[in-house]
C-alpha cells in the first residue's frame, strides 16, 4: 500500500490527455504508458536490491551518504525538505482542497481546508508509524476501488466506437519523417515518467518496516506492478471509450468516461476518487519523507530535535511537524506552482544518482572477497540498471533544454545546499571539540 500510495495520486485521472495530445495514435499512447511502466519497474528492480543491502532510514540520503560522501546526502535531503517533497505535497493539498469543497458544497476558503487537511494527517502519523501506515492502506483501497469502478464501467457501459488497436497505420504514416516520432514519444513519456514516479518513498521507512530485506523489496514488486496494471487498464479504457482525438480534446478523460457511462453520478464518482487519491498520497508523504531528515539530524547535519523519537509512538513528531509546516507555508503562498517546475529535474537527478550506487556496493562486496550476500539481486543487472540511469539523465538533459529557466532556479537551490552543509558540518565539528 505505501509503495503503490507512493505513486498513483491525481495524475492517472488526468495525464492520459497530455500523452495523447503527443503521440496522436492508441498504440502510442498506450506504448507509452507501458514503456513507462518498463522504466518504473527497472527502478523498483534498483531500489529493491538497495534495499536489501541497505536498510537504513532515509533511503536516498542512506545510500548517497554511505556510497559517495555525506555531502551528496545532504543535497539530497535538502532539495526534498525544500521543494520536493513538499512542493509536489502543497500542490495535492490545493488540488484536494478544491475537490473537497465540490463535493461537499461547503462554503469555507481553500486555505482552511489545507491546514485543517494537513493538521489531521499530521497529528495520525504523530500517533505512530503503525497507526498512519494503516490509515495510508485505508486510503489506497479506497483508491483502488475508485479507479476499478471506473475501469469496469468503461469496459461494461460504454460501446466502443473507436477499437482501441486501430487503425494504426494512418498517424504513423502521417508524420513526415521518422525523428518526429522520436521526438514526439519523449515528449510523450515525460508526464508519463512523472506519473510513475514515487515508489522509492517507501525505502526511507526501511529501519520500521519488519524484516525490510524481504518485506520492502517484495512490495515493491508487487506494488509497481500493481501500478502498471492500473495505469494501462485506464488508458485503455480511455483510448476505447474517447479515441486518441477525444482524449486529447478533453482535460478531464476520467471524468468524461464516468460521465458517458453514468451520467452526472459517475462524475461526482471521479470527483471522489481524486480527492481520496490526493489525500493518500498526502498521507503516504507525512509517513514517508520526514525520514530523511531525521536521518540528515541523526548524523548531525541537521537540527538535533528532528532527530528525537517519542517514547510512546516511537516516531520523528519533530520532524514530520516540520515538513507539513513548510508544506502549508508553500501552500498558503501560493508558490507551489513555480516549484513543481523545478521537481521533475531533481527528482530525477538523484533517482539516476542513487541508482549508481548500486555498481559501488556490488564492487566493494568484490572487493572483500567473500561470498555475495543472499538476498535480492537486480535481474539483467548491469546493463537494466544502466538502462534506467540513462533514461533518467535523459529526462534531466530534455527537462533543461526545454525548461531552461526553471531548470537553472531548481539548480541554484541544489547549489545553495552547499554553503548550508559546510555551516552544519562545522558545528557539528565543533562539537566534538573537547571543552
Amino acid at each position: 500500500m505505501l509503495v503503490m500510495g507512493g505513486i498513483v495520486g491525481a495524475g492517472l485521472f488526468i495525464n492520459p490527455y497530455v500523452v495523447a495530445e503527443r503521440v496522436h495514435s492508441p498504440v502510442l499512447i498506450l506504448a507509452a504508458w507501458a514503456a513507462g511502466g518498463v522504466v518504473a519497474m527497472l527502478g523498483a528492480f534498483v531500489y529493491a536490491e538497495l534495499a536489501d543491502r541497505m536498510p537504513n532510514t532515509g533511503g536516498e540520503y542512506a545510500y548517497l551518504r554511505d556510497c559517495y560522501h555525506p555531502l551528496a546526502g545532504f543535497l539530497f535531503g535538502w532539495v526534498t525538505l525544500l521543494v520536493v517533497m513538499t512542493g509536489g505535497m502543497a500542490a495535492v493539498a490545493v488540488t484536494f482542497a478544491r475537490y473537497f469543497l465540490t463535493l461537499t458544497g461547503f462554503h469555507v476558503s481553500e486555505r482552511i481546508v489545507v491546514v485543517v487537511t494537513l493538521t489531521v494527517l499530521t497529528l495520525v502519523n504523530c500517533l505512530g508509524a503503525k497507526l498512519g501506515s494503516r490509515v495510508q492502506s485505508l486510503l489506497m483501497v479506497m483508491k483502488i476501488a475508485v479507479i476499478g469502478g471506473v475501469i469496469l464501467c468503461g469496459f461494461l457501459l460504454i460501446a466502443h466506437p473507436f477499437p482501441v488497436l486501430h487503425p494504426i497505420l494512418p498517424p504513423l504514416a502521417d508524420r513526415a519523417a521518422p525523428i518526429g516520432l522520436i521526438t514526439a514519444f519523449g515528449a510523450a513519456m515525460v508526464p508519463v515518467l512523472f506519473a510513475y514516479g514515487g515508489w522509492q518513498t517507501s525505502n526511507y521507512i526501511a529501519s520500521e518496516i519488519r524484516d525490510p530485506r524481504r518485506n520492502l523489496t517484495r512490495a515493491l514488486m508487487i506494488g509497481v506492478a500493481g501500478v502498471i496494471f492500473l495505469y494501462v487498464a485506464m488508458n485503455v479504457v480511455c483510448v476505447r471509450a474517447l479515441g486518441a482525438e477525444g482524449l486529447a480534446n478533453t482535460t478531464v478523460p476520467a471524468t468524461e468516461v464516468m460521465r458517458r457511462a453514468l451520467g452526472a453520478t459517475g462524475a461526482e464518482l471521479v470527483a471522489f476518487g481524486i480527492a481520496v487519491s490526493t489525500l493518500g498520497f498526502l498521507s503516504q508523504s507525512i509517513l514517508t519523507g520526514p525520514r530523511v531528515y531525521f536521518a540528515m539530524a541523526e548524523d548531525g547535519l541537521f537540527f538535533q530535535s528532528v532527530a528525537k523519537v517519542t517514547r510512546k509512538t516511537h516516531v520523528p513528531a519533530v520532524a514530520i511537524v516540520l515538513q507539513s509546516c513548510w508544506t502549508a507555508v508553500i501552500a498558503l503562498s501560493g508558490s507551489y506552482e513555480q516549484i513543481l517546475n523545478y521537481v521533475v529535474s531533481m527528482n530525477f537527478v538523484f533517482f539516476g544518482l542513487s541508482a549508481t550506487c548500486l555498481f559501488i556496493l556490488r564492487r566493494r562486496e568484490a572487493q572483500s572477497h567473500g561470498a555475495p550476500a543472499a538476498g535480492f539481486r537486480t535481474p539483467g543487472h548491469p546493463f537494466t540498471t544502466i538502462a534506467f540511469i540513462a533514461v533518467c539523465w535523459l529526462v534531466v538533459i530534455n527537462t533543461i533544454y526545454k525548461y531552461p529557466a526553471n531548470s537553472l532556479v531548481g539548480f541554484a537551490i541544489l547549489l545553495l545546499g552547499l554553503p548550508v552543509y559546510a555551516i552544519w558540518r562545522y558545528r557539528k565539528e565543533k562539537r566534538k571539540l573537547p571543552a
